[in-house]
């Protein structure tokens, strides 16, 4: 095993220096397939179908096709920049940043573009796992006194006080793994319900009949759902970091294994729930397919466990590079020692963050549609592309030329429409907002 402390003849070293939550260089190549995995795959998957019902058939799968392309492409170019300097590591997104735009600009292009995935989808994925666990109880046991979703998004943040606790990625494999096999799990059963059920009496793949003004809205946040499929990038480096390097094996061979691993499974969970949920409903499909399908129960409340479950490792993914980012906060700026006490402090700090978040604001999905054109697109299908062309310089007019410039005009392109669906949602849902506190019963509104 290779140690991040041996010399630069035999490990290529890290960019910057590490605290206690730095990476332990121990990983294997199927790590990075199911961190990635993990980060990638969530429970976004279920409302493909929706996204091909505004879409149509045609426009639906080139945009899938495109965007898997496109976003592997934009993979292997942070794969590959990850150690573009001889006896350099960039563990952290920001890292290169730095490398490709300046030590100045660098932070300000790149750290709140990743926060915004990192943040957003820990905030989106509280709520998602407390309304899931919610669904599972409610269907598994009939007879129990129903409990309001706020307290089932508190539930959900309490796991994470404790696993947030653990120091570094590959202390989360068991968690990341088993994120990784639920999400195989659930899209198969979405899927394979849908193909056992076969069509809807009357199913129609026309576009909705709606005004033009909003179909034309519904486009842009279909749009928004199939490249939101795509965030991992956000969490690449961080996950590279994790697995050792030398000159001789670089760390690129068995990451690049890893993420074609992971590619290899979006695929077969993505594509067949998009496409033969969108076969079995047509434009009536619901927002989430697996509400759609209705019975068997228990089948719904198996998917919605294991969705539950997803998320949880998906959380501290995306959670363990913002926890490294406030930790070297505090330890440079307030001169907090390394150790379990800064961890106690900054993780759970984090942890009640986004959880207050979550349980505040029942709107906040349509916040990251909006917040999120500034932040998938760009991490996912445009900002690589970039960093290649000022980095690798490749010649005018070639392939890779036209490729990179081909991934920032469409990244830019989901970008606008992805913010102007999301900011149209929010001034729709902002004239029925009601903060959703933990109130009693008694106070609580009957659609409670």
């Amino acid at each position: 095993m290779v140690s991040a402390s041996s010399p630069p003849s035999k490990e290529v070293q890290s960019e910057g220096k590490w605290g206690d939550s730095g990476p332990s260089r121990n990983a294997k190549w199927w790590y990075s397939t199911f961190h990635t995995v993990t980060a990638m795959i969530g429970a976004g998957v279920l409302s493909l179908p929706y996204a091909m019902a505004y879409l149509g058939w045609g426009p639906g799968i080139l945009m899938l096709l495109l965007s898997w392309c496109l976003t592997l492409n934009t993979m292997w170019q942070m794969i590959q920049l990850h150690e573009c300097v001889p006896g350099t590591r960039f563990d952290r997104y920001i890292d290169l940043g730095r490398h490709a735009f300046g030590a100045t600009l660098g932070p300000w292009i790149v750290l709140p573009q990743q926060l915004i995935v990192q943040v957003g989808c820990d905030i989106v994925y509280m709520v998602t796992g407390g309304k899931c666990l919610k669904k599972f109880m409610e269907i598994a046991c009939t007879n129990c006194t129903p409990i309001k979703q706020s307290y089932w998004i508190l539930m959900f943040g309490a796991i994470h006080f404790f696993l947030s606790q653990l120091p570094n990625f590959n202390s989360v494999a068991g968690v990341s793994l088993a994120a990784a096999v639920m999400s195989l799990c659930y899209s198969t059963i979405s899927w394979g319900a849908c193909l056992a059920r076969g069509r809807v009496e009357n199913v129609s793949y026309a576009y909705k009949k709606t005004s033009t003004t909003d179909l034309m809205f519904r486009v842009f946040n279909a749009l928004g759902d199939i490249s939101f499929a795509f965030a991992g990038h956000a969490v690449a480096l961080e996950i590279q970091a994790t697995i050792p390097s030398t000159p001789e094996k670089p760390s690129k061979v068995p990451m690049w294994k890893g993420a074609v691993g992971a590619y290899f499974i979006n695929a077969i969970c993505y594509f067949p729930v998009a496409l033969i949920g969108y076969w079995t409903f047509g434009r009536d499909v619901q927002d989430n397919v697996l509400l759609a399908l209705e019975r068997p129960a228990w089948l719904i409340a198996s998917a919605n466990l294991m969705v539950f479950v997803h998320v949880v490792g998906s959380y501290q993914v995306y959670a363990m590079p913002v926890f490294d980012l406030i930790e070297k906060m505090m330890m440079k700026r307030l001169n907090f020692p390394a150790g379990l006490g800064l961890r106690l402090v900054a993780r759970s700090s984090y942890v009640a963050f986004t959880l207050f978040i979550g349980v505040t604001f029942p709107f906040f999905g349509d916040l990251l549609g909006f917040f999120g054109g500034f932040g998938f697109a760009p991490t996912s299908y445009f900002l690589p592309s970039i960093m290649w062309l000022i980095i690798k310089k490749p010649n005018r007019f070639s392939i890779s030329w036209f490729i990179n410039w081909a991934s920032i005009f469409i990244g830019v392109c989901i970008m606008l429409a992805s913010t102007i669906g999301g900011l149209r949602n929010i001034v729709t849902d902002a004239s029925t907002y009601r903060v959703e506190a933990c109130m009693p019963p008694e106070f609580e509104s009957e659609s409670e």
